[in-house]
């Protein structure tokens, strides 16, 4: 009989299938302290949360029976998932239950933008009757701009298109051929930016994406733009914005989320043209069911011995599998998460080549995890070991592997080749026993660094002086360089800089650093080591 505790309110309708089960028992104890799910944890075989229970690793750890733990929704930001993995428990979650209802949620705030709907029934509610005062726009011949072309972006954007709107969309690997299949434009930021009527943002709330849109690329907008937040707090600057609303650029907003939840004296509720909703872009019967359904089933199915496709964390493997595959599966996600940064477009195709004696092991979860590195960078939320082949098919990704099993040296070596529309990224690492991970090759430049959570590249003409310079420039920054190397193909020609750094950078030690005499290019590459 195996025991499973749920800690959060679900629908009847989605624990029905657990409450059922001849082979399951359900203990529902809602809202109740951290300290007593510790206690009692250790009895139990699988926990079932939504958001409001924050999984720590100190629940995990006293759960000593705990197989799988279950998030009905998207994020698992309440779910320690590094603990649970370590301590081999399985976190599963629900994301295709919210696509539609956030999707039709987005569309419904910008039909309610356009003719401002709330202040027309506010204004009625009063005992007024403006007809002239609340004279909207049709939606019809205008352009939508989508930031974030994922599962939800794409929904508004089949939305859109029948509404008679073009539709421009920007997505770091949106490529040619999937947006043609969309039937939208694919665009750089910049072009959906200047380009829009109205902009919708629908990507994960990430250090790349936090105030994506700001004061820049506020004032490129065309003079009445409505912008529509349904995804996550802090993707729009809201001071931005406030400043854009002032400014005449922006007509009217329409906001779920906010960077501070509740938003308690909020500058932007100030403003007529604004609507504001308190976070309700999941909020349908359907969407409360589905999700408690699909992760209720994902439990059942778990416990039984069963799959499940939305695994958030490293697949079940045999105790002796995991421990031969695990060290290749982090260099894999390395190996992807930094050819994904250095990637600068649609992505086509992942191609992947094992060599040596990493080509003799199970490759399936080592190729899912350099996916999930290659995808999790701008699909955080979404992507999971489990899911990442179908969201590559679904984003128009080919993923090619080849073995070589024999080399000279046997040594194991993984090889990563990101193709894009006009420009592929090469990465290659290995790993060593008792060393760790290491990345020797980038662009066929070759060097011998070990991966560090923050990194800097540059791209520069082999001269003397320039690693002095640079230098120079971090130590004035307070930056402390890790370790360095430097590759190059030939003396004299162009070289590669690679440098670990004990920090993060913000914007402005990014720009004094790209400012450098010498370089060429610079990109920050951070790792979640």
């Amino acid at each position: 009989m195996a025991k499973i505790l749920v800690t959060d309110p679900l629908s009847e309708q989605g624990l029905s299938q657990l409450l059922e089960a001849s082979d399951m028992q359900v203990d529902q104890k809602i809202g109740i302290p951290a300290a007593e799910i510790i206690e009692i944890i250790g009895e139990y075989d699988a926990l079932l949360v939504r958001s409001q229970t924050k999984v720590t690793a100190e629940i995990i750890a006293a759960g000593k029976n705990l197989k799988v733990i279950g998030r009905a929704g998207v994020g698992v930001d309440n779910i320690d998932v590094r603990a649970a993995t370590k301590a081999g428990v399985l976190v599963i979650n629900a994301p295709d239950g919210n696509t539609i209802t956030t999707a039709e949620f987005s569309f419904a705030m910008m039909m309610a933008l356009a003719r401002h709907i709330p202040q027309a029934t506010h204004s009625l509610l009063d005992g007024k009757w403006e007809r002239n005062k609340f004279v909207g726009i049709e939606l019809r011949a205008k352009t939508l701009g989508v930031v974030g072309l994922g599962r939800i972006g794409a929904e508004v954007a089949k939305r859109a298109q029948v509404f008679g709107m073009t539709v421009i969309a920007f997505d770091p690997f949106l490529t040619v051929a999937r947006a043609e299949k969309l039937g939208v434009k694919a665009g750089s930021l910049e072009e959906v930016i200047t380009q829009s009527d109205f902009i919708t943002v629908h990507t994960p709330l990430t250090k790349d994406t936090h105030h994506l849109i700001g004061t820049n690329e506020f004032n490129k907008m065309k003079k009445g733009v409505r912008i529509i937040n349904c995804a996550r707090g802090g993707i729009i600057d809201e001071n931005a914005l406030c400043q854009a609303l002032d400014a005449g650029i922006v007509a009217g907003a329409a906001f779920d989320v906010f960077e501070k939840e509740p938003p308690v004296d909020h500058p932007l509720l100030a403003y007529p043209q604004v609507i504001a909703t308190p976070h309700l872009g999941a909020s349908t019967q359907e969407a409360q069911i589905n999700v408690a359904v699909d992760v209720a089933a994902g439990v059942v199915q778990l416990l039984r011995g069963g799959i499940y496709p939305h695994i958030v964390n490293f697949p079940s493997l045999p105790p002796e599998t995991r421990q031969q595959v695990q060290p290749f599966a982090d260099l894999g996600e390395t190996l992807g998460t930094f050819a994904a940064q250095i990637m600068q477009e649609g992505l086509q195709s992942v191609q992947i080549q094992y060599e040596g004696d990493v080509a003799n092991h199970q490759s399936d979860p080592i190729t899912r995890a350099i996916l999930k590195g290659v995808l999790q960078h701008h699909y955080a939320e979404e992507v999971h070991l489990i899911s990442v082949a179908l969201i590559a098919e679904e984003m128009g990704i080919q993923v090619a592997e080849t073995k070589i099993p024999r080399t000279q040296s046997s040594a194991s070596l993984i090889r990563v080749k990101l193709v894009g529309d006009k420009h592929t990224v090469n990465l290659a690492g290995t790993y060593i026993k008792d060393i760790g991970v290491r990345i020797i090759e980038i662009n066929g430049y070759p060097l011998d660094i070990a991966p560090s959570e923050n990194m800097i590249i540059t791209w520069h003409h082999d001269v003397p002086g320039i690693i002095g310079t640079v230098g120079t420039v971090l130590g004035k920054k307070a930056i402390n360089i890790a370790s360095m190397q430097v590759g190059r193909i030939q003396e004299g020609g162009e070289a590669l800089m690679v440098i670990a750094i004990d920090r993060t950078l913000d914007d402005e030690d990014l720009n004094a650093i790209a400012t450098t005499q010498g370089l060429s290019r610079v990109k920050y590459i951070e790792l979640p080591l």
